[in-house]
């Protein structure tokens, strides 16, 4: 008899759980991203929460945390109920928080369950028309000459956009000049200016600037080019060899949640992104969808934590 009732009462939980992963959701969903608005991650969260609130038939507010790498936002939904409601949408910058920040309220690998990627995209290595550098080997030559005079951007320290430039930065032997901004925006805007040299941004970010002259594109981080930006080279082909960084995004939850309702969230997030609207305004972005299911997206982020690690380590990057 007690074991019949345990077994009634394991059904009955596996039942609920099911059931309300049917029925998710009955009210808004928030997805925080812990960047600014304009960022990459921010782009790309938009566009999914657009039609991701069609599908679920309740509205989807997107809510920006910005602030210490991403930290701050990531933290609001390590510490928010399990049931679906509050999810992250985070960029790569989420396999390099637990090298970055070893004392966080959180355990990036314990404290969230992977859902989905959203897309991949390269960056784009861009300096103001004024410069006076036209390709990625004049840049190298110029930073060379003037060790330590040079500087760079970034969306925040630990953010994609530095672990990019400081891929960059060890493959070339360069001495230059972190310059950390909170969001990509703030990097854009002083690299347009002259303030900073040079920033390696997502190119969906930098699209319309490069478009409108206000920015040099020289090169981009993937293996091959964008077809976004089909006449810049990449960074290998440029001139150093084997170069690769690829900007993700992804969405996650708290660690707690059901695996049917992950399961149900990851089919929507993958539907979503087959539709050719979507498709569409990934190639308009320079992105691509990066389907996968839960399981492959957990090896994936743990295997993209073990290599931000060590470019961490051997950079020597410290939290601020």
């Amino acid at each position: 008899m007690k074991l019949a009732r345990l077994t009634a009462a394991a059904l009955s939980l596996l039942w609920m759980t099911f059931a309300s992963a049917q029925s998710w959701p009955t009210k808004p969903v928030r997805i925080v991203v812990p960047f600014t608005a304009g960022s990459a991650t921010d782009i790309l969260a938009r566009t999914f929460g657009q039609k991701l609130s069609e599908t679920w038939g309740q509205p989807v507010i997107i809510d920006n945390r910005p602030g210490a790498g991403g930290t701050i936002g990531t933290g609001i939904v390590a510490n928010a109920p399990a049931d679906g409601y509050t999810l992250l949408v985070h960029s790569a910058a989420y396999s390099v928080n637990p090298s970055m920040y070893p004392e966080l309220p959180f355990d990036t690998r314990k404290s969230f369950v992977e859902i989905a990627p959203l897309g991949g995209q390269p960056n784009v290595l861009v300096v103001a028309p004024s410069a006076g550098i036209k390709t990625v080997q004049e840049l190298i030559a110029q930073a060379k000459q003037k060790p330590g005079v040079l500087n760079y951007g970034s969306a925040g320290t630990g953010s994609g956009t530095h672990i990019n430039a400081e891929k960059f930065k060890l493959a070339t032997g360069i001495d230059v000049v972190h310059v950390p901004y909170k969001g990509t925006p703030e990097a854009l805007t002083d690299t347009m200016a002259g303030r900073v040299t040079y920033f390696f941004s997502p190119i969906s970010a930098a699209l319309p600037q490069v478009k409108d002259g206000k920015l040099l594109a020289i090169g981009v981080s993937s293996a091959r080019r964008s077809s976004a930006l089909k006449d810049v080279p990449t960074i290998a082909d440029a001139g150093v060899p084997g170069f690769d960084y690829n900007l993700w995004v992804g969405m996650f939850g708290p660690a707690a949640m059901p695996p049917d309702l992950v399961d149900r969230i990851n089919k929507d997030v993958q539907r979503v992104a087959a539709t050719p609207e979507i498709k569409e305004r990934l190639a308009n972005l320079g992105a691509e969808a990066m389907p996968m299911t839960p399981a492959e997206f957990k090896k994936f982020a743990g295997d993209e934590m073990d290599v931000s690690a060590k470019i961490v380590k051997a950079a020597g990057i410290k939290a601020q």
